[in-house]
């Protein structure tokens, strides 16, 4: 579709029926509600034209209460602005499933990027062989985590799904009832979610939209390029699971909670079989093959019911491969396709649906060595070595019992032994990757692998990816002489091995961001993968790269099919591996359409990178050069401004940073450590971004590429910068990304800032450099306006920022109170902490 077309069919699914639902609001049955949604276009009509005429929210809602209110004490006031928060929140809701329900018919089946382009592409270029023979040494794998960037309550998820379906079949009665319920149902969790209830809200889409999704994506795959020789290996799509294993700074997962959510997995995969099986068994209904199925149906019950029963994938496997020789031999394979479909689901989830990473921060795991090491050997640790340290741990044969430990010293110990028994019932699938945050030393990798020494594991028995996470400027620089260390160390060579000569690594694209700003994270990390693609290919390791990546491009999300498909042949592309949460589980792989969609986004990005030649992906010694002086530069700009004096207590004071970790949004608290001063290496990334995010001033996505630009323009280069834009995919999908984020920027909201005696000065670093970004970026790119080329992302921008300017509104009003140190303190906590909500979920990918 082109630009136009695109446009009009927006305008005609998702623009116009929003304005036609949002209708039935005004009889929501809300208490003392009824008029909201006639005074709501006033807030916003009085925010807009307020923010062009230099006004602040609090003279903008002031004036609001003046001009169409009669309300007179604070205390009326307050109640109006929560209403109205309440009433935006289900717009956004609503505007959500209208969006999503639409997607169908605004992305075809032949889009750029899926899987059937993908063969006309290949059968155009005579490259199907070599798209088949990339297929056998390629897989996708999403990594689903619990990261709190999400805040519907899951009784809010369930209308979502509901509410989709009913604007899909434009039911105005189901419509109208879903949205009266919506009227009814809380926005927020009473107290925060434990481990097992963030886990058991992402099994929720693994049963009810995954479990599908990837089984008739693997069916297309095979359609479109099996021959009588080929067909697309069972593990080509693949799904990874965070919570519940994810311990790095988040308290509350413990060896106990890994049990129960490895248990969660197996009985909802075996639930999703046995539902399955019955939809098999309603065709199958011949003798031999009944009899078979039926038996394997009460063994699964059993499985699922019976504490003592157990199943496992081969278990299953036999059975239905019983029942396909009867069904062939005396049956003339009648309906064998939908036997072969669910022994392929079989192959590809298992009896672990998806597999449970287990990962902690290298400094706890330090504390726990040294604590081994003070009780066990003897040795003063403030005499010894890093190296003696290393010595002792891999030469000194301990068998350790949790028990004799306290903390997290037991809790880590209990952990591993665990992880053998949740191999045996979940399958070494279900379990099979150690993951280890801020590795910056070969130390990182070896803690954790005299861990499982230590808990009487052999080596032979380690059964087990150990994958250090470089994620700091400092890790990302230590990565190269780290995993040369690391295969050179006979013990850890052997170890690799039995491995299959395959080495996971992870890099952290949200804390880079954080570190070292948009620009300079983006391109070490691409230096940092050509370093280590060449030293394991020097070593003859097979290296996988795992991208921690959020939703916004300030923490590596945006354009991931473009970002995927324009890294070069310096870069090892064995599979495409990714973190996703919160608002990108519900948002891009939130239901079946669009789920299917992006994993096909996603795996023809990986395919194309090796099968199409396209000089534009391979980067010149001379664009080298010029992106590594672009990132010096930026890193510097970003740098200063991490070093003002003024920079953590901006985001304390005049941003809504304090008030993500009282929200129920998540389990995990918003600083690694505890008490005392608030340090910025201690931020989360998460709530880093989401705050400058709630300010709409979404720094970490843009400061300093404006300003590098513009120092090479000084120079009389700008040439240079556009020739590389034109040249160069990689290039260009930073820019497009960096643009989102500047899309979703408005500095009037906060322009009342450049008269803060404390932060004005700050403010106006700030305003500054956004200034000169989108001023370059569009002379760069030849745009007109920012995402010129995205008109669909584009529009969806521009509705999902007008729905909450006057939710933004009220948040700076309250802000402003809570700084004044005027009124109720706690109604206006209360305010900041409520607008959180509805900004989050409107932007989709904020934090």
């Amino acid at each position: 579709m082109l630009h136009e077309e695109k446009k009009e069919k927006f305008h005609q699914l998702v623009e116009n029926k929003f304005q036609i639902y949002n209708s039935l609001f005004m009889s929501l049955p809300y208490d003392k509600m009824s008029n909201i949604g006639m005074l709501l276009p006033f807030l916003y009509e009085e925010s807009k034209a307020g923010y062009e005429a230099g006004k602040s929210p609090e003279e903008i809602v002031e004036e609001f209460f003046s001009k169409h209110t009669e309300l007179k004490t604070e205390e009326q006031k307050t109640e109006l602005l929560f209403k109205i928060i309440q009433y935006i929140e289900r717009q956004v809701v609503l505007y959500d499933s209208i969006e999503d329900a639409a997607f169908p018919e605004l992305h075809s089946d032949r889009d750029a990027g899926t899987v059937l382009q993908l063969h006309e592409r290949a059968l155009q270029e005579h490259q199907l062989e070599a798209t088949r023979k990339k297929l056998k040494d390629f897989a996708i794998k999403v990594v689903f985590t619990a990261h709190p960037t999400q805040f519907y309550p899951n009784a809010v998820q369930r209308i979502l799904h509901d509410l989709r379906t009913a604007i899909t079949n434009d039911s105005v009665t189901a419509i109208d009832m879903l949205l009266q319920q919506l009227g009814k149902t809380p926005f927020l969790n009473q107290q925060k979610p434990s481990p097992l209830d963030e886990a058991l809200s992402i099994i929720f889409y693994l049963r009810y939209v995954y479990y599908d999704t990837i089984g008739e994506l693997y069916k297309k795959l095979k359609s479109t390029f099996s021959t009588s020789n080929f067909t697309p290996d069972q593990d080509v799509i693949q799904m990874g699971f965070w919570p519940g294993g994810d311990r790095d700074g988040n308290p509350f997962v413990t060896a106990e909670i890994t049990k129960q959510v490895a248990r969660e997995l197996r009985l909802s995969i075996l639930k999703s079989y046995y539902a399955h099986l019955k939809k098999v068994r309603r065709r199958l209904s011949f003798r031999g093959v009944s009899e078979v199925l039926d038996g394997l149906s009460d063994d699964l019950y059993d499985a699922i019911f019976k504490e003592e029963a157990a199943i496992s994938a081969g278990d299953i496997l036999s059975k239905i491969e019983e029942a396909e020789k009867i069904l062939i031999e005396q049956h003339n394979g009648l309906f064998y396709n939908l036997l072969e479909d669910f022994k392929d689901r079989v192959n590809i989830f298992g009896t672990h649906f998806a597999t449970l990473d287990i990962r902690q921060d290298s400094r706890v795991h330090q504390q726990v060595i040294d604590e081994i090491i003070e009780k066990k050997s003897g040795l003063n640790l403030d005499e010894i070595s890093v190296e003696e340290k290393l010595d002792w741990i891999l030469n000194t044969n301990v068998s350790l019992d949790p028990n004799d430990f306290e903390g997290i010293t037991k809790d880590t110990l209990q952990n591993v032994y665990h992880i053998k028994d949740i191999q045996k019932k979940n399958g070494q699938r279900g379990m099979n990757r150690y993951i280890i945050s801020n590795s910056d030393h070969i130390k990182d990798v070896l803690n954790v692998f005299a861990l499982f020494r230590f808990c009487g594991y052999r080596e032979e028995e380690i059964n087990m990816d150990i994958v250090p996470l470089f994620e700091t400027m400092e890790g990302l620089d230590a990565g190269e002489q780290v995993m040369k260390q690391l295969y050179e160390l006979p013990v850890y060579k052997k170890h690799l091995e039995r491995r299959g000569n395959a080495q996971t690594i992870m890099l952290g694209f949200s804390d880079g961001t954080k570190d070292g700003g948009y620009l300079k994270a983006n391109w070490e990390i691409y230096e940092t993968k050509e370093q280590l693609t060449k030293i394991s290919d020097r070593y003859g390791i097979k290296v996988i790269f795992f991208d921690g990546r959020g939703g916004p491009p300030a923490r590596g999300g945006g354009k991931t099919h473009d970002f995927y498909a324009s890294q070069g042949k310096t870069i090892a592309n064995h599979q495409i591996e990714l973190t996703v949460q919160g608002q990108t589980i519900t948002s891009v792989f939130g239901n079946k359409d669009q789920a299917k969609y992006n994993f096909e986004q996603l795996l023809t990005a990986g395919i194309e990178n090796d099968v199409f030649k396209n000089a534009k992906k391979d980067l010149s010694e001379k664009e080298r050069t010029l992106l590594e002086e672009l990132a010096e530069i930026s890193y510097k700009k970003y740098s200063d401004l991490k070093a003002h004096p003024r920079f953590v207590s901006y985001l304390q004071e005049m941003s809504t940073l304090e008030y993500y970790g009282r929200t129920n949004i998540g389990s995990r608290p918003t600083k690694r450590g505890a008490g005392g001063e608030l340090k910025f290496e201690d931020l989360r990334a998460i709530p880093f971004v989401g705050s400058w995010s709630q300010l709409k001033q979404n720094v970490p996505g843009f400061f300093g590429f404006g300003f590098a630009m513009q120092e090479l323009k000084n120079q009389g280069r700008f040439d240079e910068v556009k020739s590389l834009y034109k040249g160069s995919d990689f290039f260009k999908t930073l820019v497009l990304n960096s643009m989102m984020s500047m899309n979703k920027s408005y500095f009037p909201l906060t322009s009342y800032m450049r008269k803060n005696e404390k932060f004005g000065e700050f403010w106006t670093i700030l305003f500054d450099e956004y200034n000169l970004s989108k001023s370059l970026m569009l002379e760069l790119t030849g745009f007109q306006e920012l995402m010129e080329e995205e008109p669909l992302s584009q529009m969806s921008v521009k509705i999902r920022e007008k729905i909450v300017l006057p939710l933004l509104s009220i948040q700076q009003y309250a802000l402003i109170k809570i700084q004044k140190e005027e009124g109720n303190r706690d109604a206006y906590e209360k305010l900041v902490m409520r607008s959180l909500f509805g900004n989050i979920n409107a932007s989709r990918n904020s934090a």
